[in-house]
């Protein structure tokens, strides 16, 4: 994003340019998360695929279920992708100072990238969990602020934070899995000569990261959402507790295959979602330094 030539933008317009990427993706991309959350929290051997469960959803449930859950996201893309990229920024530079590298390398880029995703997942985990209980087919909650007070009544503040340790390896994973390859990916391309051509090299890099992180992290996203979406029952040990053993318990009963239920929905939003969101974040910070003017062009 910085060169040698030119003065790295405040963290602010990083924050700033995050944001904006994170609600345009989310507004673009949404319905495919409602699909990918209900594949998840099917157990047993999976009844449909991508296209049965959006059909199934639309039929029994009409086009507006693909909706539900939106609020939480939707509040929470902004500072969630500002987080992100600016989280990223921030350990890229400290991480380049601690090292002694004048440039960013491929192992500092995928450093950078799992504690950027450390750091996101402390700030996600209460909306992950209010929009998994309004995505959920079994839900009979009203809308979020209910979903908030019920899980408060029932299980404490501390309820809302339910499947912290699995978003932290899920964010952990594809951040890592995403700014790693974008930085390979970059330096395989050729030289952008316009800016359309840089558009379209940060559309395939970020597509690309995308794709690979969602490889990484989707078995880490199942565990998520059977975590969140499972209710507590006093006195009994939940099945989905902890993550790894989680991993164990549902590839000995289901299969391998059950680890990556959602996966075609997931990576048919994040691949280009993760395109969308490199190309708006770049194209953003580039009009901030055109604003600001020198020393940061």
């Amino acid at each position: 994003m910085a060169t040698e030539q030119r003065k790295p933008l405040p963290f602010i317009a990083n924050f700033a340019a995050g944001a904006i990427a994170g609600v345009s993706e989310i507004l673009t991309f949404y319905p495919l998360d409602v699909v990918k959350t209900r594949m998840q929290l099917e157990t047993g051997k999976a009844k449909h695929g991508m296209v049965g469960t959006l059909t199934s959803i639309i039929r029994e449930e009409g086009v507006g279920r693909l909706y539900r859950g939106l609020v939480p996201p939707l509040l929470l893309e902004a500072p969630k992708r500002a987080v992100k990229f600016a989280s990223n920024d921030f350990w890229g530079k400290t991480y380049m100072g601690l090292s002694g590298e004048s440039k960013m390398t491929q192992q500092l880029s995928i450093l950078t990238g799992c504690s950027a995703g450390a750091t996101e997942s402390v700030v996600v985990v209460p909306f992950e969990l209010v929009k998994i209980k309004l995505q959920d087919k079994t839900s009979t909650f009203a809308g979020p602020i209910d979903v908030v007070k019920q899980v408060i009544r029932r299980e404490g503040v501390l309820g809302l934070y339910a499947g912290m340790e699995a978003t932290f390896w899920r964010h952990f994973w594809w951040n890592g899995g995403y700014f790693g390859c974008i930085h390979q990916v970059r330096g395989m391309m050729p030289k952008a000569e316009s800016q359309q051509a840089q558009l379209f090299n940060n559309f395939v890099s970020g597509s690309v990261g995308g794709f690979v992180g969602t490889v990484i992290n989707t078995p880490f996203d199942v565990v998520k959402s059977r975590i969140q979406g499972a209710s507590k029952v006093p006195g009994v040990v939940p099945k989905y507790n902890w993550t790894y053993p989680a991993l164990v318990t549902i590839m000995r009963e289901e299969g391998p295959t059950a680890l990556y239920k959602g996966f075609v929905p997931k990576v048919l939003r994040l691949a280009p979602g993760g395109g969308v969101l490199l190309l708006v974040v770049e194209f953003t910070l580039g009009i901030f330094r055109k604003a600001l003017g020198p020393p940061y062009i």
